[in-house]
């Protein structure tokens, strides 16, 4: 389940990055960035309690 959290936080940067060079969506683009901030910290809080 880490390593899928991990993924999509991997694919959400990816996607903020090319939408932030790429074009302008408006707030969507910084929004995939704080999902992807949010699961890589959780992945990390969560990989330490183990």
């Amino acid at each position: 389940m880490s390593n899928l959290l991990y993924t999509i936080a991997v694919i959400l940067v990816i996607l903020w990055a090319l939408g932030f060079f790429v074009y302008s969506a408006g707030s969507l683009i910084h929004l995939l960035l704080v999902i992807a901030v949010i699961a890589i910290l959780f992945r990390l809080i969560k990989g330490r309690g183990i």
